[in-house]
């Protein structure tokens, strides 16, 4: 198990925070729909034809997944909120021992 925080999108000084213990092999979508993260809509469940599981990865963690690949950077050109360097979409994002600790902005909006 893996720690994995979720820092929800806000105009206040102190975004809400929820830390989540994730299962490994698992994706970071998949770990944010079982524990009830507001923010990430998954409307396709993960077969990347919606881009509503956009987030921002944080450093150091984001250097240490592979490239998105072409589809994915596809998807990427219809988020509903602003497309950063950090963006990904989590149905996208394996979950391993190396990510723990990874702290995830989510986006004001996702439609």
């Amino acid at each position: 198990m893996i720690t994995v925080r979720f820092i929800a999108s806000s105009e206040g000084p102190e975004p809400a925070a929820t830390e989540v213990r994730c299962k490994t092999g698992q994706s970071l979508m998949q770990a944010a729909m079982a524990a009830n993260i507001a923010g990430i809509e998954a409307d396709c469940g993960g077969l990347m034809t919606c881009a509503t599981c956009h987030v921002y990865l944080r450093e150091p963690h984001a250097a240490r997944l592979s490239a998105p690949g072409e589809d994915e950077l596809g998807m990427l050109e219809f988020t509903a909120s602003p497309r950063q360097a950090n963006s990904r979409l989590s149905c996208q994002i394996e979950l391993t021992d190396a990510l723990d600790g990874l702290v995830v902005d989510l986006p004001q909006r996702q439609h």
